[in-house]
């Protein structure tokens, strides 16, 4: 395949986009343990909860999809900076908030930001890199992610803990996206990478340029977004209240918040292990039994106080998470080359669909049931993102195929 001309700079460019994924992750999953916060501070309800997240989503999900076509118009630097500096300045007016609309319009702010990052940044790593190097890459990449996360949630939590303002985390996290994005933008530009998607010698097929998506197996990429979907629906929903139901034991909030961080500890060993464990069983076996799981240890947590239930969230994390290393590392298996940016864009995009219902759906059934109903439910979702991946097997093509 063609390669991005990046001068032997292609770790380079790998770690500005695994820094980029680390600080754009890490702010979206900071949101989980700020809203907690918000709805004792503004008596948010459940549902509100959702519908303020589902800004967030909803705003990345719009652009998600056009991010990664602009890309090939515009340039994946110019996109990947602003992302940043977008997120941030979504932070940054987070703190001036004193109603729920006005967290709901920085939220949508901090969305838009975030839509340029996860497919542009995916698709100018697998530019820069052939075969083993390229999965090691997004490999790294994944786990960037899961750092941000698990490092600003953990910072937050405890900076609440030790009694900072909510305010003025989110203006210091506002700061950093800010700073990283003008990083991001020198060095890429000082190595003339980024600049065109043209530059990457990668020529688009004759066609209509909405039209062809360059996927190469339709049954199996349809169906791996019906597994991402629903199981992007219980990861998003399962962040949200997880902190409301380790507070219903009568835990501090500002203690109740690092169940987050508990799970995202597990979440970064899951995303390494379950790779291993589709390498091994293969895509449908190694999903089977991680969804499985995920529902088992979800009921078991409805039942156990609240000192078992943090021993138990970095079991979960394994599960919960560690299912994106099954699906995920399919998408390149789908797409062609040439396409991989709008590729990426798609599969994040309509997937997002589900980080929207999964947390306006859940709360729904919170607020008229209770959190029990909610989790169960939750557990019901994971085991139905079985049914289907049994297309996935029969579809699955050569990594270099295209």
């Amino acid at each position: 395949m063609a390669t991005l001309k990046t001068n032997g700079h292609g770790r380079t460019i790998a770690a500005l986009c695994c820094g980029a994924h680390f600080v754009q992750d890490g702010l979206t999953s900071a949101i989980y343990v700020l809203l907690p916060i918000l709805a004792q501070a503004f008596g948010l309800s459940y549902a509100q909860v959702g519908l303020v997240k589902a800004a967030h989503t909803g705003a990345m999900l719009v652009l998600e999809l056009p991010s990664g076509i602009l890309s090939e118009k515009l340039g994946i630097r110019p996109l990947l900076a602003f992302g940043m500096i977008c997120a941030g300045l979504g932070f940054v007016s987070l703190s001036y908030a004193n109603n729920i609309v006005i967290i709901a319009l920085s939220l949508i702010v901090a969305g838009i930001g975030a839509a340029f990052q996860h497919a542009i940044a995916s698709s100018l790593i697998s530019a820069t890199q052939t075969g083993r190097g390229r999965r090691s890459a997004l490999g790294l990449y994944n786990s960037a992610g899961d750092g941000g996360k698990l490092a600003f949630t953990g910072l937050f939590g405890l900076a609440i803990g030790a009694g900072l303002g909510w305010q003025n985390i989110v203006v210091f996290f506002g700061l950093i996206a800010i700073i990283t994005g003008g990083v991001i933008f020198i060095i890429l530009r000082r190595l003339h990478a980024g600049s065109r998607e043209s530059e990457t010698g990668i020529k688009p097929k004759a066609g209509s340029v909405w039209m062809d998506w360059g996927i190469s197996n339709r049954t199996a990429f349809t169906a791996l977004i019906g597994a991402i979907f629903l199981d992007t629906a219980v990861q998003s929903g399962f962040f949200i209240f997880v902190t409301f139901l380790v507070a219903e034991r009568d835990v501090p909030t500002n203690l109740a918040v690092m169940a987050i961080v508990a799970t995202l500890a597990g979440g970064m060993f899951g995303k390494a292990g379950c790779g291993f464990l589709a390498a091994r069983l293969g895509v449908k076996t190694a999903f089977a039994l991680v969804q499985g799981a995920t529902a088992l240890v979800i009921c078991i947590i409805l039942v156990a106080p609240a000192a078992i239930i943090f021993l138990l969230l970095p079991v979960l994390g394994v599960f919960l998470q560690g299912s994106t290393s099954i699906t995920y590392g399919a998408v390149n298996d789908y797409v062609r080359d040439e396409r991989k940016s709008r590729g990426f864009a798609l599969i994040y995009s309509l997937t997002g669909l589900s980080a929207i219902a999964g947390p306006v759906g859940f709360g729904l059934i919170g607020d008229h049931f209770g959190l029990d109903a909610t989790m169960l439910a939750m557990a019901g979702v994971s085991l139905l993102a079985i049914v289907p991946c049994n297309w996935l097997q029969a579809g699955e093509v050569p990594v270099e195929a295209g």
